[in-house]
């Protein structure tokens, strides 16, 4: 997604440049309070809970009771829950279904000089999964949210039944079209220009994201592009969003040694068009974790959850219900 991301915030500071103070003045947006998204935003299911750190978190529990089998969702970068509202529908039958935002994304507030990152991140999952009492559940991610699923996984095995991952992203990109660092990158992190650029409308970036998410991009719609940017405008969000995607190389990368760790079932999921991250990362992964099973979608992008919500359901509902089985049949389960 950077590669579009960046392309049309290249476009829009040579606006700015060409039309100069004025140019500016009528590209910057101000933050929307997040009274006003929460109006907009949340559901009858939406709740919300104090974490340490000062995390303010927005999620859903839905589904059966607590007492049944628990599905936790998380979304990718720069998304929100509602990118699961597909599978949500679809397995809340049979399941608890617990779906969150992450610091910096939907409606979920963040301190101020919040440092985002896939391990901090990971712990404030692990923080809302102790403060609602989930002790045991499988644990499904999808992009950004699949690699801090698998982080999650190796540092809390004995809370993850089971692990999907999405079109997850953890691995480094080799490709040579990956390595140059871009020269907008150095402008991001000019203290002076950097405020300036993050404050611009993002609607046609996001539009340009979005579209570049999907094999369809005839399903991205006023209202999808609506969301995003205006959830990007809550206060501090462009301030985290901005950092991770500064920060999008320093992290621990996944390697063989790594993923070895995991030895719960796994499920991953690709797009065979997903142009955010290359289809051969799920390959990796299938290669890296014993006894994994890989599912690649035809004609499919990075949120299959979405594009091919029936299909991509059903693959989860056959793993979750082995999963649950198993678990319920394993010597010692309670």
């Amino acid at each position: 997604m950077l590669r579009w991301l960046l392309g049309g915030l290249l476009g829009l500071i040579g606006l700015v440049a060409i039309a100069g103070v004025g140019g500016y003045m009528l590209l910057k947006r101000d933050d929307i309070p997040y009274e006003t998204l929460e109006s907009q935003y949340t559901s009858p299911a939406s709740q919300f809970i104090d974490l340490p750190g000062g995390i303010h978190m927005h999620y859903r529990e839905q589904g059966q009771d607590a007492q049944a089998p628990t599905v936790l969702l998380v979304h990718g970068f720069s998304a929100s829950l509602h990118t699961w509202e597909p599978w949500v529908e679809r397995l809340s039958g049979d399941y608890h279904v617990v779906s969150l935002d992450l610091p910096g994304h939907g409606l979920t507030r963040a301190p101020a000089g919040y440092q985002a990152s896939i391990e901090g991140y990971r712990d404030v999952v692990h923080d809302f999964a102790a403060a609602r009492g989930l002790m045991r559940f499988v644990l499904v991610g999808n992009s950004m949210g699949g690699n801090i699923a698998w982080q999650y996984a190796r540092a809390y095995p004995d809370q993850v039944l089971g692990l999907i991952l999405v079109d997850a992203s953890g691995w480094e990109d080799t490709r040579a079209e990956a390595q140059t660092e871009p020269s907008v990158f150095k402008l991001l992190r000019n203290p002076t220009l950097a405020p300036l650029l993050r404050d611009l409308d993002n609607t046609r970036l996001t539009r340009q994201g979005l579209e570049a998410a999907f094999y369809d991009p005839t399903l991205v719609t006023d209202d999808m592009v609506e969301r995003y940017s205006r959830l990007s405008r809550a206060p501090g969000h462009r301030d985290i969003l901005l950092q991770i995607t500064l920060g999008f190389r320093a992290r621990e990368y996944a390697t063989a040694e790594r993923l070895a760790e995991l030895h719960m079932p796994v499920l991953i999921m690709t797009g065979d068009t997903d142009r955010l991250v290359p289809p051969e990362h799920a390959q990796q992964f299938h290669d890296a974790i014993a006894g994994s099973q890989l599912i690649v979608f035809p004609q499919t992008g990075h949120i299959p959850q979405e594009e091919r919500a029936d299909d991509s359901a059903e693959a989860a509902k056959e793993f979750l219900f082995a999963v649950f089985e198993g678990s319920a049949l394993a010597p010692g389960a309670e």
